[in-house]
């Protein structure tokens, strides 16, 4: 997982290193890989964090002192170790080493060692690091080789910045774009090609990777290549960098032969790690740079390779969050191709955020802080340790005091200690002042002077050769008289030893029987164990079959339960409904019936008076001088009728005025449809705050709780009967509404044609009878309402009131 410190404006380059890159250097030498990066926008500080400034080195010139502190007394000579043309490095003698050397040294162009010479006061200050930081554990057994390399990803395109431009005589020119103008000799640089090694590791075909001693060294190399890197200026940064530049440290180790003399010639046990330091290039916004040809091509080219890299981390975070199995897009872009093995697991990856305070770059800072944010949540896989090469650790040292104690006896013997002295300064006369090869090429057939240099080499090397083997047989036969004393003393030794040897053979039988037992006794109990983990295993099955039928079956009869419950109050409403409906259904018949068998008693009635009526008429005519009743006398004694019920007592007068309904206090529906004729009786129905409509709509039943219908037909006596049909209105499940009709009131009109009323000569006065018959013909039946009420004699929404005048 990416880890995040933070650090103020103040912070030094020291406590920046210690914290971040040390670790890295530390996994170098112990044979890991390791990423460095720089992220930020334009401007923030990235390059002077990895370079740093005179007086003051960035991390890359620490850890190169970190790492030549740690392996100086260690490092083999060069060119021991090759590195070949597939990532990987080969190991070769001292001899052909040396060999290589002196052809290096022979070429047209010899290179110097950089000790021989004065260091660069350009970069002089920034590699003067006063700490002396090195690793505490370097295995001393091992020699080391370090190799740099110098890269750049300029427009999604590798260069190798080391590399040597051809010999011209005249330096070609540079355009505006930091390319050189194709003429007919000069050959711009090549871009390079990425490749996947045998470790499934990617590396740059064909760079430039450089042998290096000390820091020194390393550091001009770099400041080599720096001098090299595409930079430019932009509105935002003087010296803005247009590319990512990638600085490769390779570091090739190898152990001692078991004598601690010679380096081991086993490919197999040399470890290649590699720590990598890239600079990247600033995010930035056009609309800020004023950016425009090549460097708004560059912008492009650099935020579409910082947005890969983005990219990339999201996937990996994603993967690893939610267990997707998402493609990493790697290959969108050079930069993240190149470090795919880092983000797979093969090695250590820190990354520096730089951020500027500037409140002109909050948005870029602000988008920096979120892709740094969520690194926090990426795992990177650390790699394993490397195999031991199974040899005794100490050989060094132990070949150190070999020497020391052979020169000390060489010393108490008497011989002499300037003739070793002699015969190491005549091997290092030969190993280093060896006269190295002229050139052999013959140009003219005249050249009378490349051969005689040649013989005069070859005769100088025969006789430092001549010197070298007597040299040899000298130190032979002083090896051998060397070798006869220490077989003297080995042998007493061994005997000693074999005495020892036997006690400890009788003492290791013992216990190797104890152990045969106790071998036995583990292979029974292991046997057991599997038996029983068998076993155990078998009812841990059972156990989840029979838990799960056991879920299965509670499931079930939860569900059954639910649907139970569920049916049962569906039914209870069902049944609940079903009453409720033919319960009205059975008041309705009932008040049906009552209204149908009230009609047929009133008709009787109605026309039992009008019997009664003929009947008594002659009676009064005959009668002589009929006094008539008062008014006084009726109205206290009214005329029984046999049939219909008694009037209501006490009922006001008849006036002209509307019949109020009884549910006045609720919120009515009134429907009246335009068909229907008014009507001039005194009765007339009215219900106050009501909603007058001429049809039936959603909106008014929606206001109101109580519906009215005033329908009209026509009689069978031909005149109007006016019906007020009633109801309530519900709310239906499907927001709708409803009306359940519950009474009817009836409202009729009758004209009295069964009897005519008598007319009399004005002057003569009427006859008592007749006034009689005038009043029970007429008044009766002009004097008598019907009005329709729920809970009535009549039957359910009828009273009848009749009151003579």
């Amino acid at each position: 997982m990416f880890k995040h410190w933070l650090f103020g404006t103040l912070v030094v380059q020291k406590e920046l290193f210690d914290v971040v890159a040390k670790p890295l250097v530390e996994d170098l030498i112990r044979g890991k890989n390791g990423l460095l990066f720089t992220y930020g926008v334009t401007g923030s500080g990235k390059t002077h964090t990895m370079t740093g400034s005179p007086g003051d080195g960035g991390l890359l010139p620490r850890c190169l002192d970190m790492i030549f502190n740690s392996i100086g007394p260690f490092q083999a000579k060069r060119f021991v170790f090759k590195l070949d043309d597939k990532n990987g490095v080969d190991v070769q003698c001292e001899v052909d080493a040396l060999l290589e050397r002196q052809k290096r040294d022979a070429m047209p162009v010899p290179k110097t060692p950089s000790g021989k010479r004065q260091i660069d006061p350009e970069f002089a200050d920034m590699i003067n690091v006063q700490d002396h930081c090195k690793v505490e554990e370097v295995d001393e057994d091992n020699v080391y080789g370090v190799f740099v390399s110098y890269i750049e990803i300029y427009n999604n395109y590798i260069y190798d910045l080391l590399e040597e431009a051809p010999f011209e005589p005249i330096k070609p020119k540079w355009n505006n774009c930091n390319t050189p103008v194709r003429n007919g000799d000069f050959i711009p640089p090549q871009s390079k090609i990425l490749r996947e090694d045998q470790n499934h590791n990617m590396y740059v075909t064909g760079c430039t990777e450089v042998e290096v001693k000390s820091t020194e060294e390393a550091f001009e190399v770099f400041w080599r290549g720096q001098k090299r890197r595409r930079i430019a200026n932009t509105q935002l940064n003087r010296e803005s960098s247009r590319s990512h530049s990638v600085f490769i440290i390779k570091l090739a180790q190898a152990p001692l032969d078991a004598d601690g003399d010679n380096v081991l010639q086993e490919k197999e046990q040399i470890t290649l790690s590699q720590l990598s330091l890239v600079d990247l290039a600033g995010s930035e916004r056009t609309n800020r740079t004023k950016a425009e040809g090549n460097r708004l091509r560059e912008a492009g080219n650099i935020n579409q390779s910082l947005m890969t890299l983005r990219t990339c981390i999201e996937i990996l975070r994603e993967n690893q969050m939610y267990g997707t199995n998402k493609m990493v897009p790697y290959r969108d872009s050079k930069l993240t191709h190149l470090f795919k093995n880092y983000f797979d697991g093969e090695g250590k990856v820190r990354m520096i955020v730089c951020v500027n305070p500037k409140a002109e770059d909050y948005e870029e800072s602000l988008q920096v802080m979120r892709f740094a944010e969520m690194t926090q949540e990426v795992e990177v896989a650390r790699p394993v340790d490397r195999p031991l090469c199974g040899l005794t650790p100490g050989r060094r040292l132990r070949n150190q005091a070999f020497r020391e104690e052979l020169s000390r006896r060489l010393e108490m013997r008497g011989g002499p200690i300037n003739g070793e002295t002699e015969e190491q300064s005549v091997s290092e006369m030969f190993l280093q002042n060896f006269p190295p090869l002229p050139s052999c090429e013959l140009l003219d057939v005249n050249d009378d002077q490349t051969l005689p240099k040649l013989i005069e080499v070859l005769e100088k090397r025969h006789k430092l050769r001549q010197m070298l083997s007597e040299e040899f047989a000298k130190n032979v036969l002083a090896f051998k008289t060397m070798l006869q004393e220490f077989d003297s003393s080995v042998i007493s030794k061994e005997n000693y030893i074999q005495g020892k040897l036997s006690e400890k053979e009788k003492t290791i039988s013992g216990q190797k029987m104890e152990l045969e037992r106790l071998e036995k006794k583990i292979k029974t109990l292991e046997f057991k164990i599997d038996i029983l983990e068998k076993t155990a295993v078998i009812y841990e099955e059972d156990k989840r079959n029979l838990q799960q039928e056991l879920e299965n079956k509670s499931q079930k009869l939860q569900r059954q339960a639910s649907d139970k419950r569920r049916l049962e109050a569906r039914l209870q409403g069902m049944v609940a409904e079903t009453t409720m409906k033919w319960e009205k259904e059975c008041e309705r018949r009932v008040a049906a019936k009552q209204l149908e068998m009230q009609n047929k008693l009133w008709v009787k009635d109605e026309k039992l008076k009008q019997l009664k009526a003929i009947v008594t008429e002659p009676k009064n005519e005959k009668s002589e001088k009929p006094e008539r009743p008062s008014r006084e006398r009726d109205r206290e004694k009214p005329v029984q009728r046999s049939v219909s019920p008694p009037p209501v007592p006490n009922a006001p007068p008849v006036r002209l005025r509307h019949r109020r309904s009884r549910s006045a206090g609720e919120r009515w529906v009134d429907h009246k449809p335009p068909s229907n004729l008014p009507t001039e009786t005194v009765m007339q129905p009215h219900v106050p705050h009501a909603i007058t409509v001429a049809a039936a709509s959603e909106k008014a039943l929606a206001k109101c709780d109580k519906y009215m219908l005033t329908h009209q037909e026509l009689a069978s006596d031909g005149e109007i009967e006016t019906k007020l049909i009633k109801g309530d209105v519900f709310k239906t499940r499907g927001g709708g509404q409803a009306v359940q009709f519950t009474e009817i009131e009836t409202l009729k009109q009758e004209s009295p044609t069964g009897r005519k009323r008598r007319s009399s000569p004005s002057n003569a006065d009427p006859p008592e009878g007749a006034a009689d018959s005038e009043w029970t013909d007429v008044e009766t039946r002009c004097s008598v309402a019907v009005e329709m009420r729920a809970g009535s004699a009549l039957g359910p929404g009828y009273q009848h009131h009749a009151q003579p005048k």
